[in-house]
């Protein structure tokens, strides 16, 4: 059976290919061709440039190993480090009266 692969949110397409062209300005910053950040990385040089590009098809992996690469893994500790909404959620739970 095919695998079924949904289609991403409009959106979520707009922040990928941002994060990618992030990604991206940071290699061209650090003066890392593409060839060698590929080869650190261990993808091929199409597979940098759909990253760079934004594929929601490539693995959330990957691009934690782009990061390690170019030194900003740690930014990832911060993505949903603080969930505003879920502890509103859980403080209005808490709060109710049965």
């Amino acid at each position: 059976m095919p695998k079924k692969t949904l289609p991403a949110f409009p959106k979520a397409l707009l922040q990928l290919a941002a994060f990618g062209e992030r990604l991206r300005l940071a290699r061209l910053r650090r003066a890392i061709a593409a060839s060698l950040f590929a080869e650190r990385m261990g993808v091929s040089r199409e597979t940098l440039r759909r990253l760079e590009k934004g594929d929601p098809t490539i693995a959330i992996g990957t691009y934690v190993r782009a990061l390690r690469v170019l030194g900003l893994d740690s930014d990832l500790d911060a993505v949903a480090k603080d969930d505003v909404l879920g502890r509103k959620l859980q403080d209005i739970a808490l709060t109710k009266r049965d």
